[in-house]
């Protein structure tokens, strides 16, 4: 019998030792690190020097709507993306028509093809929206929990029951929230920036989360306005919910036009709460290097694949990444190290994934690259070599048939 199920064998390992390390993985687990096994496995990676580590986690994807550019306009995006943000509200408002058309059948189909790319670009978690509205209903929702036992050990899928119409302005959304969170969605979601009655939105969610024992997610101050301080808010609610650690934060872009973090940095803080930026998505973003310099938790979403607001993306944490380093000026050695960690790690402790780390012990979920160290990895942000996730070797000739089906 094989000692163990997977040895990645001659690799790099990112802050350490510049020997090449063997990984050696059991059980679903790490169960040893060193410069070389002589024992056998029942799978070998020959890693010839490439970097191993982590896998990556994205914690912001719009699934229900991936794949639905070719079914709209560019009248959302002109609307998201021009006017510093002004105008963000009526995109939402444009982007809705697509909804009209939703249905379990044909949205299975999609969501199973950013998840099989998930896969191949090693993103083995994800956090996923899907609308409840009057329009939606419930069929993104379904096709996401649907697609969650599908790619059970592939990918693992948080499941974010998201009110994106909101819930006064949308007669019924709150309704259909507390049967999405019956039918077994993982997180509650809001968006309380639109509202009139934004604390109330922000009260809802937290009363659906502690009926469910869920974590939130939110969409908070997405547009060109520093009046809006919606994450100020959520914070605060947060707190007094105690909810410290369970509630995350997206977006904030309004945060560019603030005058001063004084305020919300102190909150952010005690409610122990992350934020996920997508700066690629939107003219606007969060002030990252403030947020990180206070230490304040910040990472990377992919936010949308080819949909109203955004027509690109794969699922390439890498190429999330790529993006950000110029948007953000992250460009020096040790800000492409935390660009890195903004997609493993600190995406991995926004969305509560316990001990994301490479380390003994410690699940196995990790990647194997070509590029031998972070700036090449960005450079080329290329498909790993090799993708581990629950202990398992990825098959890539399935997710590619997958990814390549619809």
């Amino acid at each position: 019998m094989p000692a163990f199920d997977i040895v990645v064998r001659r690799t790099r390992l990112r802050g350490g030792s510049k020997a090449l390390q063997d990984i050696a993985i059991a059980d679903g687990r790490i169960a040893a690190i060193c410069e070389r096994f002589d024992v056998t496995a029942a799978t070998e990676i020959y890693a010839r020097g490439g970097l191993a580590t982590e896998s990556f986690v994205n914690p912001h994807l719009h699934l229900c709507k991936v794949y639905t550019l070719f079914m709209t306009d560019d009248e959302a995006a002109r609307a998201y993306h021009g006017a510093g943000m002004r105008e963000a509200l009526s995109a939402i408002e444009l982007a809705t028509r697509v909804k009209a058309k939703y249905d379990e059948r044909w949205i299975i189909g999609n969501v199973r093809r950013a998840l099989a790319l998930a896969s191949l670009y090693g993103t083995t978690h994800v956090r996923a929206f899907a609308d409840v509205d009057g329009k939606a209903k419930l069929e993104g929702v379904r096709a996401l929990l649907r697609a969650r036992d599908e790619f059970k050990d592939v990918v693992d899928v948080q499941v974010v029951a998201f009110a994106q119409d909101g819930l006064a302005r949308e007669p019924g959304a709150a309704e259909l929230m507390r049967e999405a969170m019956a039918l077994g969605a993982d997180v509650v979601g809001g968006i309380p920036w639109i509202e009139d009655d934004k604390a109330s939105h922000i009260d809802f969610c937290f009363d659906l989360a502690r009926e469910f024992n869920r974590d939130v997610s939110m969409l908070v101050d997405d547009a060109g306005d520093a009046g809006l301080r919606t994450l100020e808010a959520m914070a605060a609610t947060a707190v007094k919910r105690g909810w410290q650690g369970r509630a995350l934060a997206h977006h904030a872009r309004a945060m560019a036009l603030y005058p001063d973090l004084e305020k919300v940095i102190p909150l952010m803080r005690e409610a122990r709460m992350s934020l996920v930026t997508d700066p690629h998505t939107g003219p606007l973003h969060a002030r990252v290097k403030e947020l990180l310099a206070a230490g304040v938790n910040v990472c990377l979403g992919q936010d949308d694949i080819s949909d109203s607001y955004y027509p690109f993306g794969r699922n390439n944490m890498l190429e999330v990444a790529f993006l950000a380093a110029h948007l953000l000026w992250m460009t020096t050695r040790p800000e492409m190290e935390t660009l890195y960690d903004m997609v493993t790690t600190r995406a991995a402790q926004a969305i509560n994934i316990k001990q994301h780390r490479l380390e003994m012990g410690a699940p196995a979920n990790l990647v194997v690259l070509e590029a031998p160290d972070v700036l090449e990895a960005l450079r080329e942000h290329a498909a790993p070599v090799a993708v581990v996730s629950h202990g398992k070797l990825i098959d890539r000739s399935k997710m590619r048939n997958e990814a390549a089906a619809v």
